[in-house]
């Protein structure tokens, strides 16, 4: 890393590989820019990809909505996992608010007229929110997508009964009437008790989540339309773990956002379906999840966080799509 601006205090600094949690992209004016997990959620910008200047500000830093803090004890200024969409000559961002190992948690809403207008973004209120005890979903880690026809959607999910889906309206809020329902889990759901001798979940590698979260080990959704598909992208396993993660992301497909995805096999995700897409290769990273899918320019781009080998630091990763018989490959 090479500090470029030093006025008092680090403002700013460029850096090949930052540090990230949770990456998302978005490109406006010959800039991309990089949001992440962080205070006042995480960001970066840069004009090639390659080199990236790393704010010391998040977006949100000092002026977080008092909302957050009512509807999530506990809660302080570190924001997880947004998502960033222009839609209807408009950007919108999503954001997570939770504590670790509960699903009393809500997503957040953002808008802006440009990226570059740092003091722009405008408090939207709530999209959804989950809490302990009455909800069996978390209501972390969203993602929006917009449909063949222009209408908006959004999913989100960590552990519990796994990844959601519900419509969104014209202002990106919960269409009326709405209600989410699960595309995805890490096993099929009445499996979970059935030992593996008998033809239970396989490879559900034990973690620290909160015993109230389960062990259905699946989150962080990203849907990518491609050639007529809809492709959801999740990571299984642990994250968070530095050296010890597990973190892994799969994909399955389908010709409606609606779903139901499954993988090449023809198992639906709703039943632990999945492709591999990319993990540790414990060369480079321990492990590696939680993505997000773009098209820039001519190519389609892969991004994650890897847990870099040595230390299990958590990095940027990008690697370009090459599509084999319709299903996504991650080239080196």
């Amino acid at each position: 890393m090479i500090f470029s601006s030093l006025l008092g205090a680090v403002m700013f600094f460029t850096a090949s590989t930052p540090f990230v949690h949770d990456p998302v992209m978005a490109y406006e004016d010959g800039t991309y820019y990089l949001y992440s997990t962080g205070i006042g959620i995480a960001q970066a910008t840069s004009r090639d990809l390659k080199t990236w200047t790393v704010s010391r500000d998040g977006v949100l830093e000092g002026k977080q909505p008092a909302w957050t803090y009512d509807s999530v004890p506990g809660l302080k200024h570190h924001l997880w996992a947004p998502d960033v969409i222009h839609y209807n000559n408009r950007w919108y961002m999503a954001y997570s608010c939770s504590t670790f190992g509960s699903n009393t948690s809500a997503i957040g809403l953002l808008s802006n007229d440009k990226l570059s207008n740092d003091s722009g973004w405008k408090d939207e209120g709530c999209i959804i929110a989950s809490k302990g005890g009455r909800d069996n979903w978390n209501a972390i880690d969203p993602n929006f997508v917009i449909d063949e026809k222009g209408n908006p959607w959004m999913t989100w999910g960590s552990f519990w009964d796994g990844i959601q889906l519900i419509p969104l309206d014209k202002t990106m809020h919960v269409k009326e009437g709405a209600k989410p329902r699960t595309i995805a889990r890490r096993f099929a759901f009445n499996m979970r008790d059935v030992p593996e001798s008998e033809g239970g979940p396989k490879k559900v590698v034990p973690g620290h989540y909160d015993k109230n979260a389960g062990q259905n080990a699946i989150e962080a959704p990203f849907i990518f339309r491609h050639d007529g598909y809809y492709y959801l992208f999740v990571s299984w396993d642990y994250c968070c773990m530095g050296m010890k993660s597990t973190y892994r992301v799969v994909v399955g497909r389908s010709k409606s956002v609606e779903g139901p995805y499954v993988d090449k096999w023809g198992v639906d995700m709703l039943n632990g379906g999945g492709v591999p897409v990319i993990g540790g290769d414990k060369t480079h990273y321990e492990a590696a999840g939680h993505c997000a899918v773009y098209h820039f320019g001519d190519k389609d781009l892969f991004f994650c966080h890897g847990y870099r080998i040595p230390g299990g630091e958590s990095v940027l990763v990008q690697r370009d799509i090459h599509w084999v018989d319709g299903w996504p490959e991650l080239k080196q």
